[in-house]
């Protein structure tokens, strides 16, 4: 018998080294979602320092979103020319410095430049952080290491959230954003320690685009990714308002919503990967029906707080499912040279999607009050649903791609 070499061995195991890096880089993805969620935790409470009402806070997420969206692109073309390390050290105290100058911003107008400053580390880390977490150990378990990742920024939706919002409810606001720093500034000195020296990726180039806007595919998944992220933050930016509001639910209460809703996109990630891989068009599918139908009935649920409770759960469930869904279908419809490149564009548009649903949620909470925002929504998701499942299937298949 011919024994195994030492390399082959190591190759069987995520050693120590690797876990601490990995774990690192769960955490910095729960405090990127943390933070970026936060505001619409503590809407109300950030419109009342200033003066504003909720449809004028809400520009604020608007703001952050189409932030992320018009710089990811060109800060990537830039980042990548930065070690790994270097550049998630670097993203760390970016972040970390923006989230200090919310916490400490005298005008709501501050306010938002603070937040986008956050913006610019969260538009390099949210393309950066999959690759990095694959490169960290052996291609045979790249997969493993993806998914501690998607697990960070998982629970920052069952914990995260609401956490910030307690901690805003006892101590202000403020108070949130200052202890989100912290902790950032805590997870750089860990990663400083722990985790590996890597060399940058291929130079992120723009010669690929034209070659990407030839794919039918994958224009129409871009297209249906904008009207669906639309609706979902229509209504998503304000559902602490409209808990509170429309279903008449304590500060606790809503507290205890937003969890179900993180704790609903725990299943949705369970639920994708159980079946997407043997049913992949009609998971897809009944994720995206799912997700419009409990847009729609969020206003008819709202008379009792059983019912709510049920249409978050199926809303956050089916979100989650067509989210992980759409970007393993754009690996797949894309070349191994070009995936990141796509992955990029799809993250602006779905951030394009963030600030025209908050904006459009926004003037719907102005001109018809904050329970109308689950219908303005639902129209939105049923139009995403529908170019996905009528236009990108049919272009697919006859592109000899099965979905």
């Amino acid at each position: 018998m011919v024994s195994r070499s030492r390399a082959q061995e190591a190759d069987d195991k995520i050693t120590r080294g690797q876990w601490l890096a990995l774990a690192g880089l769960a955490v910095s993805a729960f405090i990127f979602n943390t933070s970026e969620f936060i505001p619409i935790g503590l809407l109300s409470d950030i419109g009342q320092t200033f003066s504003l009402t909720e449809a004028q806070t809400g520009i604020m997420i608007s703001v952050y979103a189409w932030g992320v969206m018009l710089l990811s692109l060109p800060l990537m073309v830039f980042a990548s020319r930065f070690g790994f390390r270097r550049l998630l050290l670097g993203l760390l105290a970016i972040f970390a410095t923006g989230q200090f100058l919310s916490a400490i911003a005298p005008t709501y107008l501050l306010l938002v430049c603070s937040r986008l400053v956050v913006a610019t580390a969260h538009a390099v880390f949210w393309s950066i952080v999959m690759v990095v977490a694959a490169r960290v150990v052996s291609p045979r378990h790249s997969s493993t290491a993806m998914g501690i990742v998607a697990t960070g920024s998982s629970i920052a939706q069952i914990f995260g959230m609401p956490l910030g919002r307690a901690i805003g409810l006892a101590l202000g606001w403020r108070m949130t954003f200052a202890v989100v720093g912290a902790v950032a500034l805590a997870t750089l000195g860990y990663l400083f320690v722990v985790f590996p020296s890597l060399s940058a990726g291929e130079k992120f180039t723009l010669d690929k685009l034209p070659e990407l806007f030839h794919n039918g595919p994958l224009v129409t998944l871009y297209v249906a990714i904008c009207f669906l992220a639309t609706g979902q933050y229509a209504a998503y930016s304000y559902i602490e308002p409209f808990l509170s509001q429309a279903v008449g639910l304590s500060a606790t209460g809503v507290t205890g919503a937003l969890v179900v809703i993180g704790c609903a996109g725990l299943v949705g990630s369970y639920l994708f990967s159980r079946f997407y891989d043997v049913h992949k068009k009609a998971f897809i599918a009944a994720s995206l029906v799912g997700e419009t139908l409990s847009l729609f009935v969020l206003l008819p649920a709202a008379s009792s707080v059983g019912a709510t409770v049920a249409v978050l759960v199926l809303w956050g469930a089916t979100e989650m499912g067509f989210c992980v869904a759409f970007q393993s279908i754009l690996i797949y419809i894309t070349e191994n040279d070009q995936a990141s490149v796509a992955m990029s564009i799809y993250s602006g548009l779905f951030n394009l999607g963030i600030g025209a649903g908050s904006a459009i949620g926004g003037a719907t909470v102005t001109q018809f009050g904050v329970g109308t925002v689950g219908l303005v929504g639902g129209v939105f998701a049923a139009v995403g649903t529908v170019v996905t499942v009528v236009v990108m299937f049919a272009l697919m298949r006859r592109a000899g791609l099965r979905a």
